[in-house]
């Protein structure tokens, strides 16, 4: 097998363990669903064990090694801290990292019913992360950038995915994304991967951030996004009143990234619905959904 085929089983990650730290081989491991770049292991009730998959470099794993300790402290919300490094070994040649469990279930797989409540908590979230970022922070190479210059991707996505009747909606909200002005503010911390997968929730609400892999520092408006995609219609007025920090340049920015996260989410329920690698046929109705919102603004 290629190193990105390497079959990573309960048994494999006991392995490890034992090897580099046997204090936490005895707990209990079970494999969670979901995962793409990266593989999460339970482990025990408190931890979880992140392993490198599909990520041609450990790159997303040291971000979140580096850089997790330095937000977690400023932030309201539960985020994955790393407690423990795995090296690459002959066993199993790729990072991986023992990291504090954020309980509750992940939005793809659950609802938010506490729709203001959940509006407040996503802005008191982002308020806090959406700090300026030290000079060393590190930079996206394919996030983060003004929507002009995400043009091909948002063809790519629309092409394959938008029915015809929204067509003309869509690219009108994309264009007028495009059109607006860049962020003139220094850069600042961003998620930089906000959808259903990376949110937990609990009792009907936000209750957790998790995957800080693609965290850059950059324009907010990629993290505004998520109004649209992870928070039920009627929300996105409370939720800007509440972060009170987006300029209508910033919403604009962040509604056309928003049309254009939908359809991403789209495309990976339809490869899901055709059984390609990777897919997820739950997101499809998901990233509807969204695209819904956006294009009512609510």
């Amino acid at each position: 097998m290629a190193d990105t085929e390497i079959e990573i089983t309960a048994g494999l990650v006991r392995d490890l363990l034992q090897e580099q730290h046997p204090d936490l081989a005895g707990l209990a491991i079970r494999e969670v669903a979901g995962g793409w770049g990266n593989q999460m292991w339970r482990l025990g009730d408190e931890l979880a064990v992140r392993m490198q998959r599909m990520d041609p470099t450990p790159e997303l794993q040291l971000k979140e090694r580096r850089w997790l300790p330095v937000l977690a402290p400023r932030l309201p919300l539960p985020v994955p801290l790393p407690v423990r490094f795995g090296d690459p070994s002959k066993r199993f040649p790729k990072h991986w990292t023992v990291m504090t469990w954020v309980p509750g279930e992940p939005l793809d797989h659950g609802s938010i019913s506490r729709g203001a409540h959940a509006a407040d908590t996503l802005a008191g979230f982002l308020r806090a992360l959406h700090m300026e970022a030290p000079a060393e922070a590190p930079i996206s190479t394919d996030r983060g950038a003004h929507p002009r210059s995400c043009t091909d991707g948002f063809e790519n996505f629309f092409q394959a995915v938008v029915p015809d009747d929204i067509a003309a909606d869509v690219r009108a909200v994309w264009d007028d994304a495009v059109a607006a002005d860049a962020w003139e503010g220094p850069p600042v911390w961003v998620h930089g991967d906000l959808h259903p997968a990376n949110v937990v929730v609990s009792d009907g609400t936000l209750s957790g951030i998790v995957d800080f892999g693609a965290k850059f520092a950059g324009d907010p408006a990629w993290d505004l996004a998520a109004v649209w995609v992870l928070l039920p219609a009627g929300m996105a007025s409370r939720f800007f009143d509440m972060y009170a920090h987006a300029d209508e340049p910033a919403i604009r920015r962040a509604r056309g990234l928003a049309a254009m996260k939908s359809l991403f989410l789209m495309l990976m329920g339809q490869n899901g619905d055709r059984g390609l690698p990777g897919g997820k046929p739950h997101w499809g109705p998901a990233g509807r959904a969204a695209l819904d919102r956006v294009l009512k603004g609510v």
